[in-house]
């Protein structure tokens, strides 16, 4: 990240600016016009990562990939997760069969991708769609999510030092995975408390373990990229790369989110 180039870090920085209130503002009407920003996101994720198993080309492998998870978040969007997931094990296992599974694993690859958009975007619309904290719950992840990331970057950029996993990234350092991981857990627990999260120790371990996850899942990305020999997941977004290269810590903490909600019956905002 010390290598970064100023016209490449106001890029980025200029980039946020447009995406973070559209996004936040979409959670924060909720409805359709969440629904719709999601179901759009899925179409570009799903495109992205279509196109890198396929070896940069949009082939039969990226479309039924691309139909898996956007089918999965509009049925997610139109209230319906049960048959949201149900159509993404449909389209994994369509996946699975197409006979160029047998290059390389590249439909292996495609697979797991489909799986991990298509179930990150249905428990983020179901999340949301949760009476009385949907809203809450959203913007206390998008807090969180973009304090880690936009803090490993800064530390990680200005700080420098050891690398954390060069086989898999070789620009992310330890200094800039401490820095995510305590901007991370600050503006974690601040936003829970002010969305009304009674426990401050529980906001605290919660958050910081999301943040560590944000990481991981940033990392696994890298790790993907690494595979198919790509840097960014394509030139959607100016000084980021693609919808991927932006969410993919993202993807990893909705779905341990609504994993945590589901099992206790309730978002963490409401654990008290």
């Amino acid at each position: 990240m010390g290598g970064a180039r100023p016209d490449a870090f106001v890029l980025r920085v200029a980039s946020a600016a447009v995406l973070a209130p559209v996004a936040v503002g979409a959670a924060w009407l909720g409805g359709w016009y969440f629904g719709t920003t999601v179901v759009l996101a899925a179409v570009a994720m799903g495109w992205e990562w279509g196109r890198l198993t396929a070896g940069g080309k949009f082939g039969r492998d990226g479309a039924v990939v691309l139909l898996t998870v956007v089918a999965g978040a509009a049925a997610a969007a139109a209230g319906a997760p049960r048959a949201a997931l149900g159509m993404l094990a449909a389209g994994v296992l369509a996946v699975l069969a197409l006979p160029s599974r047998r290059r390389g694993g590249a439909s292996l690859w495609a697979a797991v991708g489909a799986l991990w958009i298509g179930a990150s975007c249905v428990a983020l619309l179901w999340l949301a769609g949760e009476p009385g904290i949907g809203r809450q719950t959203v913007l206390w992840i998008f807090a969180l999510v973009w304090a880690t990331d936009s803090a490993a970057y800064l530390v990680g950029r200005f700080v420098g030092g050891p690398r954390l996993a060069p086989v898999w990234s070789p620009k992310k350092t330890w200094s800039g995975a401490l820095g995510g991981l305590a901007a991370g857990g600050a503006v974690g627990v601040a936003t829970a408390k002010l969305m009304g999260m009674p426990d401050i120790s529980t906001a605290l371990w919660l958050s910081l373990g999301l943040s560590v996850l944000e990481q991981m899942g940033d990392l696994a990305e890298s790790a993907a990229k690494r595979r198919f020999g790509v840097k960014d997941m394509s030139g959607l977004i100016p000084g980021h790369g693609g919808i991927l290269d932006r969410v993919d810590g993202m993807l990893a903490v909705v779905t341990v989110v609504a994993f945590l909600a589901l099992a206790r019956g309730a978002s963490p905002l409401a654990w008290g």
